[in-house]
């Protein structure tokens, strides 16, 4: 029988009673599915299900099949091998004592006599041919443990992937290969991700919300297409149906007056005494009983009317939507933004982490800074920004500068968000802050929470809060991977609203739609310093 993943019913509650799903019935087989929602709506949750690690508090999951889970933690413990990373340290132990004449019947019995060539196929098509197994594994980089980690569940040949972010921390490269690799995998895949590229090698997109889990077939642009003209519809059908409840109250307000004006001619006919009493009491019955039919009449079509809008309500997922602008920097067109003439870093008795760089920003220009894992990105980003110095050629800043690193440092962790801003704006008044923070949809109580507290996603929105709110937003903005902790919908209006900002741009970004969509005119390409050293 085929491998799958089936849950019926399933709901679940955090701790706190906050309910993340919610009477789920959804099928996982052999196709490649993506997972996407916005952060916290429950996809991490929703894999510790089907892993095992969280139990449901209603409903039934059922799985069949070998799992392999690549998570988005990869650090290894002291001590561990690649082999370790891999999870075939004691099958590749097993062998070895086989090998030597020293295997038990246990052994032979549980041997894997076709790991090693597996291992070698799988560690090939993740590009690290030849890996040394024995090697510490806290000597590979974060890309190199994502990578290795898959070929250990290639070779495992699991019926079924369970991939959580798994391109978070790779350069432009390795995400390609990790969704080539994706492309050619035969078995079932559920890939919790907000990378577009590999979310366009899947068989089908399910969407979490608070509405539930809405299936799309195809890839992403598929989904983005059709998810975007069933919100269209669903808005349609909102207004058609608040339209409608407005015109039902009107006609029944009018049915009402009208019968009232022909009962208030009837009290002056009575009044007048010129009709028989029992003709004027058969009147007052008739309109005593004409004005019930009409007010049941109204609220029957009030009532039909207010459930079309209870129903069009539920079709359009009611949250706050990230959706700001930039205010103008103010940078003229002509302005030298920033300069590095043969610029390097070292530090002191290390080799060199970046030389001999060249690059000048003029006016408003949106500059992308790529290469390898280890080509000095970041550190060229510091020295754009003025937290590092030179160590040889020149750095020259002719604008102000806001710079946000991966982990937003410059919001610190010890304060509030509101308490943060203030440090960072000292002249803002504590409305003023809170009125800042508000347009970034931290409103009321939001902008007391600790920054400690603040997710991925919050924090990168909090720091643009507080370099761009202020009295005198910065001209050259510096971002260091923005949207790697961001959902969809994040990065969209992330994506648009950066689009709308009149100061310059330099960032390093993987993500090569995020790169077009913000309006990158050109891109520095760095060398791998590494094999730089090695020439």
């Amino acid at each position: 029988m085929p491998a799958h993943i089936t849950l019926d019913g399933l709901s679940y509650a955090t701790p706190d009673g906050r309910v993340l799903l919610d009477n789920l019935t959804l099928a996982f087989g052999a196709e490649r599915t993506g997972l996407v929602g916005r952060n916290g709506v429950g996809k991490s949750t929703l894999v510790r299900l089907i892993l095992g690690e969280l139990a449901p508090g209603a409903g039934t999951l059922t799985v069949r099949g070998r799992l392999g889970v690549l998570r988005q933690a990869l650090a290894p413990p002291p001590g561990a091998s690649v082999a370790d990373l891999l999870g075939v340290a004691a099958p590749l132990a097993r062998l070895r004592r086989i090998e030597a004449g020293e295997g038990s019947e246990d052994d032979l019995a549980e041997a894997d006599w076709t790991l090693e060539p597996r291992l070698d196929a799988a560690l090939a098509e993740v590009g690290l041919p030849g890996l040394d197994l024995a090697r510490p594994a806290a000597s590979l980089s974060g890309g190199q443990s994502t990578r290795a980690s898959l070929a250990g569940l290639l070779a495992a040949e699991p019926d079924l992937l369970i991939l959580d972010e798994p391109t978070n921390n790779l350069d432009a490269a390795a995400r390609d290969l990790v969704a080539e690799v994706l492309g050619r995998w035969k078995g079932g895949a559920i890939v919790v991700s907000h990378d577009r590229t590999l979310l366009r090698r899947m068989d089908r997109i399910v969407e979490l919300s608070s509405l539930g889990a809405e299936v799309y077939g195809g890839d992403y642009d598929l989904y983005a297409a059709r998810k975007a003209e069933a919100e269209a519809a669903a808005v349609r059908d909102l207004a058609d149906a608040q339209r409608g409840a407005l015109r039902a109250a009107r006609e029944g307000q009018v049915a009402l007056e009208r019968q009232a004006r022909r009962d208030a001619a009837g009290k002056r006919s009575r009044a007048r005494n010129d009709a028989p009493k029992i003709l004027l009491d058969a009147r007052q019955d008739r309109a005593e009983a004409t004005g019930g039919r009409i007010r049941h009449l109204a609220d029957r079509k009030a009532s039909e009317a207010a459930e079309a809008v209870s129903a069009a309500e539920a079709r359009v997922e009611r949250v706050r939507r990230l959706a700001f602008d930039l205010p103008p920097s103010g940078l003229p067109a002509g302005k030298l933004v920033l300069s590095m003439e043969q610029a390097a870093f070292a530090w002191p008795g290390g080799p060199a982490l970046l030389a001999g760089v060249d690059l000048r920003i003029t006016g408003p220009e949106r500059v992308a800074v790529s290469g390898p894992n280890g080509s000095g990105k970041t550190t060229l980003l510091r020295l754009a920004a003025g937290e590092l110095a030179p160590t040889a050629g020149q750095v020259t800043r002719g604008a102000r500068t806001a710079f946000l690193d991966q982990q937003t440092a410059l919001l610190g962790q010890d304060a509030s968000l509101v308490e943060a801003f203030r440090r960072l704006t000292p002249a803002a008044s504590e409305n003023a802050a809170r009125a800042a923070l508000a347009r970034f949809l931290f409103r009321n109580t939001a902008a007391d929470k600790p920054v400690a507290s603040l997710s991925g996603g919050e924090r990168l929105r909090a720091a643009l809060a507080c370099v761009l709110a202020g009295e005198a937003p910065p001209q050259l903005l510096i971002l260091d991977e923005p949207t790697n902790h961001l959902d969809l919908d994040s990065i969209g209006a992330v994506e648009a609203a950066l689009r709308g900002y009149d100061g310059a741009l330099l960032v390093v970004s993987h993500d090569q739609d995020f790169l077009e969509a913000v309006g990158v005119e050109r891109t520095l390409r760095l060398p791998d310093m590494a094999e730089e050293a090695k020439r």
